[in-house]
């Protein structure tokens, strides 16, 4: 019975983080300037990737290699966002007319 209940609960979660990282693919082919994309998939990656490691980590059969899955999820979620922010401020570096593309708030 709690191999059912494990399996279910590993099923529920790494469906759901792969909804969400097929919502994020599309939604890098719907939007058409560079920041949208970048934020549709970085905020996306971030609660997808969570819910997949957290079903792995279910179904794992050492506890090594939870602790494994847990130091790759700490190291992208320390180096997404960062890559993230670079390429964001590389494109306002360059792109010299970014409200041409976007609704940019004065204040």
């Amino acid at each position: 019975m709690l191999e059912w209940i494990r399996f279910i609960l590993t099923a529920v979660l790494m469906l759901m983080g792969l909804f969400l990282m097929v919502t994020s693919v599309i939604a890098q082919f719907r939007f058409h300037y560079v920041l949208n994309r970048m934020h549709a998939a970085s905020m996306i990656d971030s609660l997808g990737l969570l819910l997949v490691v957290a079903a792995l980590c279910l179904n794992a059969p050492d506890g090594w290699v939870i602790v494994k899955f847990i130091l790759v999820s700490f190291f992208l979620w320390i180096t997404s966002p960062t890559a993230s922010h670079l390429i964001a401020r590389l494109e306002i570096t360059l792109n010299e007319h970014p409200e041409e593309e976007m609704e940019v708030i004065q204040k």
